[in-house]
């Protein structure tokens, strides 16, 4: 299976987060895109765990009511895999290289840097072209997944009659994603921009510069630990603790006693994010942090960082400015923003 697959519109992107199934299906519209068809699913605890399928039936049936509930009618989606069975490297060939002589080639690098025997993984590349170091180079990336990771996901695809036209990189797609907020914000594509995106359980930050993902780490923190805490400190059942997912108001005590003291944390968990990157080989400044996930769009949480840690801060928002067709339930749209960051990057891929 091809981890980059064919891409042919239009596709369903499909999001099989922790806690939630998104589905976003997108049309060309005027020189951009309008949203046809969305849907959200929940997802029970422990259904994926570190972004590896746990449930298939599970997860299978979360992603047929989602299917439906969003009314498209095609069978072709695109889904992505991410977390420690995925590996990914930029890699360096010569440019005079015959095409027919790249794959073979490929498979000789990967023989080297892939952590896992290549019989037990699903591997592909995508040339991204000339090399910045050496002009008699051009960069490939190579991406590898365990193809267990990959097979469960189509396996849940199939029980339902979709089809897995694209098998994306999670970090790719966030990435193709954030291409729409870059030229709408008006930001250089040579500016190096963090993405700070807050999973249930895991946090990621990816940086990217030139298009391309030049540092990705996930950090053991999510907004489970709001839920959890809110859980505690007020006896609450988690339905009860998610008042706050639903913009609803809570406890008297709530934002200073809870929500103040995990954004802090948030803070905390960013800065510390951010000296990982600085010490690494690919370290550029960074001015401008996107916050992504459910838990980006926490009241002040932007406004938060951005005073603390003297960066630009802004909730990542890919859907601002487009169409939306009558049939997509808006406000559900509007509510899941932060987090259709996977989602819109698939569903984009489509119209490569």
């Amino acid at each position: 299976m091809k981890l980059f697959g064919n891409k042919k519109a239009p596709v369903i992107g499909l999001d099989l987060g922790s806690s939630y199934v998104r589905a976003l299906q997108l049309s060309e519209s005027g020189g951009g895109y309008r949203i046809e068809h969305f849907a959200v699913e929940p997802l029970r605890e422990g259904v994926v765990v570190d972004k590896t399928v746990q449930d298939i039936e599970a997860i299978s049936n979360a992603i047929d009511r989602a299917v439906k509930n969003s009314g498209t009618r095609s069978k072709a989606c695109a889904i992505a895999v991410s977390g420690p069975a995925v590996f990914t490297k930029t890699i360096a060939l010569p440019a005079n290289l015959a095409e027919s002589d790249v794959e073979s080639q490929v498979q000789i690098e990967a023989n080297q840097y892939v952590p896992y025997p290549l019989d037990e993984v699903s591997l592909d590349f995508d040339i991204l072209g000339p090399s910045a170091r050496n002009p008699d180079l051009i960069d490939i990336l190579l991406a590898a997944s365990k193809s267990e990771n990959v097979e469960s996901r189509q396996d849940a695809l199939e029980a339902v009659g979709l089809t897995a036209r694209v098998v994306d990189v999670e970090a790719f797609a966030i990435a193709n994603a954030f291409e729409l907020i870059r030229q709408r914000d008006h930001l250089s594509k040579n500016e190096a921009v963090g993405i700070f995106d807050i999973g249930r359980d895991l946090t990621t930050l990816l940086v990217l510069r030139g298009g391309r993902v030049i540092y990705n780490r996930e950090h053991p923190f999510g907004g489970h630990q709001l839920l959890e805490e809110t859980m505690r400190r007020y006896d609450m059942t988690p339905e009860q603790a998610s008042f706050f997912e639903r913009a609803e108001d809570g406890p008297e005590d709530f934002e200073a006693e809870v929500l103040e003291p995990f954004q802090l944390n948030i803070v905390h968990q960013i800065s510390r994010a951010l000296q990982f990157f600085a010490s690494s080989n690919d370290y550029s400044p960074i001015s401008t942090i996107y916050l992504a996930g459910g838990t980006a769009s926490l009241k002040g949480l932007a406004a938060m960082v951005q005073q603390e840690l003297g960066l630009t801060t802004r909730v990542a928002d890919p859907i601002s400015g487009m169409d939306v067709a009558p049939s997509v339930a808006v406000s559900a749209l509007k509510r899941n923003t932060p987090n259709l960051m996977v989602a819109m990057g698939l569903a984009l891929r489509g119209f490569d």
